[in-house]
């Protein structure tokens, strides 16, 4: 187990290091000066040129690269006119734009998202378990047909289209719920979650129909194997049947899936998160790439990329306790499991 953990750390480490390469690339490349956009309206080419010193975007790329990595190992020292910010380590720089430290800006908005993303987590996995449990079970009836209607349609439907259809529908035509405004949770949590339900319910309705649909399928494969029919030649009950063997082995794709959504997802629902207006990770994300504010952008695609790779490490744990057939060690002839 040990030895696992240490190769999937180096693999992150290495995963990460390329991330941000690709991204201080692709910024590179892409037209348009981020030191104009902070010089303002009445700028001068000497001005300019103090600007685009202090932001260090004057320099060759790999040396701005390098001094970006000396700041998350050592941390860095900002020139700001006379005086010198020093950026302890982990240091991910200061927003071009607000001038505040990046880290800072990510601890900032990272409750909001964990809030939406997690409650959505638990919408989407019992309402598309559930569904995809009951539609294989009803194969070919009312239930099962109404189900697949019901999870092509989610499955179609824009996020952006349903937030916007629930906000006119749930907040200004029968003003169940007020319009969306986040509050922390340790401030008030009756009001946290009364203005998260229907981001909440935005962002479970596409990821719950797909999760039915691959429930269901799981099932349905299983179900057809050997040792279901073994099972019930034995006189196992059909919920023995579904409850320890037919939903385990469904369990072993979906472990999968919830590591990738859940890391994409804690890296910032953007949609989401601009349709309700949430100050969360993914609206960052969009205001910061709109005025090329790198330090933030690549903050944000190291914590996102950070959390994908914390969550498939976590999923191919949980592989083990799913299926006793995966090992994460190594066996007596030195291969290596998952």
């Amino acid at each position: 187990m040990t030895g696992y953990l240490l190769r999937r750390l180096a693999g992150a480490l290495v995963v990460l290091l390329v991330l941000s390469a690709v991204v201080y690339t692709i910024f590179y490349l892409t037209p348009g000066n981020p030191a104009l956009l902070a010089c303002g309206k009445g700028c001068t080419p000497d001005h300019l040129k103090v600007v685009e010193a202090q932001m260090g975007v004057d320099q060759p790329i790999w040396v701005q690269y390098w001094h970006f990595l000396q700041g998350l190992l050592a941390g860095r020292d900002f020139s700001a006119g006379p005086t010198v910010d020093h950026c302890p380590a982990p240091c991910l720089g200061y927003s071009f734009q607000t001038d505040e430290p990046v880290l800072a800006l990510l601890f900032d908005r990272l409750p909001v998202t964990l809030s939406l993303t997690l409650g959505s987590l638990v919408i989407w996995l019992v309402v598309g378990v559930a569904a995809g449990v009951v539609s294989a079970l009803r194969r070919g009836r009312t239930a099962d047909r109404l189900v697949t209607v019901t999870t092509l349609a989610g499955m179609s439907a824009p996020t952006f289209l349903v937030g916007i259809l629930l906000l006119m529908l749930v907040c200004a035509y029968l003003r169940w719920l007020p319009f969306p405004s986040y509050v922390p949770l340790h401030e008030d949590p009756a009001a946290w979650a009364t203005n998260l339900v229907l981001p909440w319910v935005t962002l479970a309705i596409v990821q719950a129909a797909v999760y039915t649909r691959i429930t269901r399928t799981s099932i349905l494969e299983t179900l057809a194997e050997d040792h279901i029919r073994t099972g019930r030649a034995y006189g196992l009950t059909e919920r023995s049947i579904v409850g320890r063997h037919a939903l385990r082995s469904a369990l072993t794709p979906l472990v999968t899936l919830v590591a990738l959504d859940l890391g994409a997802l804690l890296g910032g629902a953007a949609i989401t998160e601009s349709v309700f207006g949430l100050p969360g990770l993914g609206q960052l994300l969009v205001d910061s790439v709109r005025v090329v504010d790198l330090p933030v952008v690549v903050g944000l695609t190291l914590l996102s990329g950070f959390f994908i790779v914390l969550a498939n490490a976590v999923a191919d744990l949980l592989y083990a306790v799913a299926d006793p057939r995966v090992s994460l060690g190594e066996d007596r002839l030195g291969r290596r499991g998952a």
